[in-house]
């Protein structure tokens, strides 16, 4: 639930950044949403400066679309639902930034991501987007699993699945795999005709860049390839035991976000399938939660 005691000229702003773009939302409690922004990647495990950069690009076109002068945004209260910062030290260099906003509440993106699915109810929540990871909120007591990075975990992730399409690929031209239709769709997405060039071409690239591939992984599946199916029936197989170990904390929901969302629900396994309900907000608008909660408890310790 939207907080209700916070002053009602309060502007707030939820921002929700992950591997391959970050989404903004500023807030009025008086009027509501007043505008949104679309920045670039903001993960700061793969780029702080990217992510600080992305954070400030979504901010200004927020404000843009709000109709108010980049000013304003010293007087935004900011949630920042940030990707990588269950990392310690990601968390404190992201702490340490000398933010424009009035304050700053920093958070991981899973933590958003499941206030705004339950809209501040507890609940359990899967994001399998660039990244995969679990996160659950029952009675006051938080569970993750997962979120480990690119390419050390992310299972069933867009990043996972273009990483094994293109190993499927490389061995499919080398010989020494399964023959698999992706190899033609991924000689053709990178204009290449033999593996060297695709590995030089990927060499070096963020996940956000193999996240791009795993459409083709599921077109392929969709259309009975044998190694397509292989790769999407193990990372759907992950996630569903990634639920299992999430629904055994009796979450009262269980939400999906993610580009993956949508074409992996009918891969997963029956029963978890049936579990999974549509998010009631977005994890921007978690991260507007998040702020208004942290500016409450903020001003209850001062009263004390």
């Amino acid at each position: 639930m939207m907080a209700k005691s916070v002053n009602e000229d309060q502007l707030f702003i939820g921002i929700d950044g992950g591997g391959t773009k970050c989404r903004a939302t500023i807030y009025s409690v008086k009027q509501g949403v007043l505008g949104t922004g679309l920045g670039g990647p903001a993960n700061p495990l793969h780029g702080l400066e990217r992510t600080l950069e992305s954070i400030m690009v979504s901010t200004q076109l927020a404000l843009r679309d709000a109709g108010l002068p980049l000013e304003t945004v010293h007087q935004l209260y900011a949630g920042l639902g940030l990707a990588g910062v269950n990392l310690p030290s990601l968390y404190d260099k992201i702490m340490e930034w000398e933010h424009p906003f009035k304050q700053m509440f920093l958070t991981t993106d899973l933590h958003t991501a499941c206030i705004g699915a339950h809209e501040g109810s507890d609940g359990a929540v899967i994001i399998t987007g660039t990244g995969s990871c679990g996160f659950s909120c029952v009675n006051g007591r938080t569970t993750n699993f997962g979120g480990h990075g690119f390419a050390l975990g992310d299972k069933g992730s867009g990043a996972w699945m273009g990483l094994e399409a293109i190993k499927a690929t490389l061995l499919d031209l080398d010989g020494l795999g399964e023959s698999t239709n992706l190899t033609n769709v991924i000689t053709e997405h990178f204009a290449a005709d033999n593996a060297m060039a695709i590995v030089e071409k990927m060499s070096g690239q963020p996940s956000s860049s193999f996240a791009k591939l795993a459409r083709y992984v599921f077109e392929a599946a969709n259309n009975n390839d044998k190694v397509a199916v292989s790769i999407v029936k193990e990372g759907a197989d992950y996630v569903s035991k990634l639920a299992q170990r999430l629904l055994e904390n009796n979450p009262p929901r269980l939400s999906m976000i993610g580009g993956l969302a949508e074409p992996l629900n009918k891969w997963l396994a029956e029963d978890i399938a049936k579990r999974v309900e549509s998010p009631i907000q977005p994890p921007e608008m978690g991260a507007v939660y998040f702020a208004q909660q942290s500016v409450l408890e903020q001003n209850q310790e001062v009263s004390l």
